[in-house]
């Protein structure tokens, strides 16, 4: 069994990160996520740093992390969408969180979480959070293996 072969039988959920620094907003598709700490809650995002989210992450001190809802609209616009050319956020419903962060009125739950450091993990950077506050509402998640068909927008 190969590494690719043990991945391909994992189905997480999928997230959207969104952050706002800079007076710009922006957000992403992230596969790689989960919760890392129980005392103190802890969990970390992986952003990949050609994602153009990746640049304005660098610069907040918050992130807010999605659960999509099982239609692939939300998953399509922060996935297969380059934040450079298109403003995400425009015609979306949202609402303004900690530090201007954008929070997804349609996702199926979200979580605030204050950056408490970033890590190296090569094409990805991880982002240590401390939640801050959260909102579960109706839905199951969209998972992993619901995406494989969105191609990343972001360049390669």
């Amino acid at each position: 069994m190969s590494f690719d072969d043990f991945t391909a039988l994992v189905d997480s959920p999928v997230y959207v990160v969104t952050a706002s620094a800079g007076g710009q907003r922006a957000g992403c598709l992230v596969g790689f996520a989960g919760q890392c700490s129980l005392q103190p809650a802890r969990f970390v995002v992986w952003i990949s740093t050609a994602n153009h989210t990746y640049l304005v992450a660098e610069q907040a001190s918050v992130l807010a992390v999605h659960l999509l809802p099982q239609d692939h609209g939300l998953a399509v616009r922060f996935g297969a969408q380059c934040g450079a050319e298109v403003d995400k956020f425009e015609g979306l419903a949202w609402t303004e969180g900690p530090d201007g962060t954008p929070l997804l009125t349609d996702a199926v739950g979200w979580f605030t979480g204050r950056i408490l450091e970033r890590f190296d993990g090569g094409d990805h950077v991880g982002f240590l959070l401390e939640p801050l506050a959260a909102q579960a509402n109706d839905g199951k998640p969209l998972s992993l293996h619901q995406t494989l068909d969105i191609t990343a927008g972001h360049p390669a």
